[in-house]
C-alpha cells in the first residue's frame, strides 16, 4: 500500500474518532436535556418530540433512497416489533433517569452490547464461542456488582436502564433481522413514524404546554437525539467498530460532568468496579466480532 493510501486511510480513522467524539457528547446532552424535562413533562410528551422531529431529519434521506420505494418492505411485523421495543426502551431509560445520576444510568445502559451477544443465539441462531460466551457471564457479573442484590441499597429503579439496555439489544437484533436491502433510512423512518403516532395517541392525555424556554429545549432533545444517530453513524462507517467502540464509553465521563454541574449527582460508589467489569467485557465482545466478520459494525452502546 502507498504511502498516500495509508496516510488516508489514517484520516479516514482520524475522522471517525471525531466524528464518535462528537456523536457521543450530543448523546449525553440529549439524555441531560430528558432528564431536565423529565421532571415537569410526562416521558409520553418527551417520546413525541424526539420522535417527530426525527422525522423531519429522516425525510430528507428517505428522499435521497428513492422516496417511496425506500418505505416498501415485505417486513411490516418487524418494523412493527422494532418500533416498540425503541419506545419500551426510551420509556425506560427517560423514566428511570428521574430517579438516577446520569452517570449510574449511562453505566448500567452498557449493558446493550452484553444483551445482544447474548440473544444473538437464540433469536438468530448466530454462533457465539465459548470466549464470547465468558465475556456475557463476566458482564452479567458487572451488572450483578451494580446492582448488590439482596443488599439495603438495592434500588429497583436501577431496573429501569437495564430494561431500556435489553429492549435497544432487541432493536439491534430486529435490524439485523431484516434484509440487507432494506434501505436504512427506511428503517429508521418506520420507527420514528410508530413512535409518533403511538405517543400521539396519548398524548391529550399527558399534554403540558411548555414555557417559551421548555419549548426551545423539547425542539432541542429532537435535534440533539437525531445528530447523534447521524454522528454515531458516520462514526461507525469511516473507521473500524473495535477503533470506534471504546470512545462510546466516553459517555460516562459526561454523565459524571454533566450529573455534578446541573443537579450535583455523585453516582453510587459500587458503581465503578461494576463498570470497568462492564465495559472491559464490552470492549472485549467488540474485538471478537470484528475479528470474526473483518468490517462488521457493532451498534453504539446507547440510544
Amino acid at each position: 500500500m502507498s504511502t498516500e493510501a495509508l496516510a488516508a486511510g489514517r484520516d479516514r480513522v482520524g475522522q471517525g474518532i471525531a466524528f464518535a467524539v462528537t456523536g457521543v457528547a450530543f448523546m449525553a446532552c440529549f439524555d441531560a436535556t430528558a432528564k431536565f424535562l423529565g421532571a415537569n413533562y410526562s416521558i409520553v410528551q418527551l417520546v413525541f418530540f424526539r420522535n417527530i422531529v426525527a422525522l423531519a431529519f429522516i425525510l430528507p434521506l428517505v428522499a435521497r433512497a428513492g422516496g417511496i420505494a425506500a418505505l416498501r418492505s415485505r417486513h411490516p411485523l418487524l418494523h412493527g416489533l422494532r418500533a416498540v421495543f425503541a419506545l419500551c426502551a426510551a420509556f425506560s431509560f427517560f423514566f428511570g433517569l428521574r430517579f438516577m445520576p446520569l452517570a449510574e444510568a449511562f453505566t448500567l445502559a452498557f449493558a446493550g452490547p452484553i444483551f445482544v451477544t447474548a440473544l444473538s443465539a437464540p433469536l438468530l441462531g448466530e454462533r457465539v464461542g465459548p470466549r464470547r460466551w465468558l465475556a456475557v457471564l463476566v458482564g452479567f457479573l458487572g451488572v450483578v456488582v451494580m446492582l448488590r442484590p439482596g443488599a439495603a441499597a438495592l434500588r429497583v429503579e436501577a431496573l429501569l436502564p437495564l430494561t431500556a439496555a435489553l429492549c435497544y439489544a432487541l432493536v439491534m437484533l430486529l435490524s439485523r433481522k431484516l434484509p440487507r436491502e432494506e434501505p436504512v433510512a427506511g428503517i429508521l423512518f418506520w420507527t420514528a413514524l410508530i413512535g409518533v403516532l403511538a405517543t400521539g395517541l396519548v398524548l391529550p392525555f399527558a399534554w403540558q404546554t411548555p414555557t417559551p424556554v421548555d419549548w426551545g429545549l423539547f425542539v432541542l432533545l429532537g435535534v440533539m437525539g437525531s445528530l447523534t444517530m447521524w454522528f454515531l453513524t458516520l462514526a461507525y462507517r469511516h473507521a473500524p467498530a473495535a477503533v470506534i467502540a471504546p470512545f462510546d464509553y466516553t459517555l460516562l465521563l459526561w454523565g459524571l460532568l454533566l450529573g455534578w454541574v446541573i443537579w450535583r449527582e455523585l453516582p453510587d460508589p459500587w458503581i465503578w468496579p461494576g463498570a470497568a467489569i462492564l465495559i472491559a467485557c464490552g470492549l472485549y465482545i467488540t474485538h471478537r466480532e470484528t475479528r470474526k466478520a473483518p468490517g462488521a459494525t457493532v451498534p453504539p452502546v446507547a440510544q
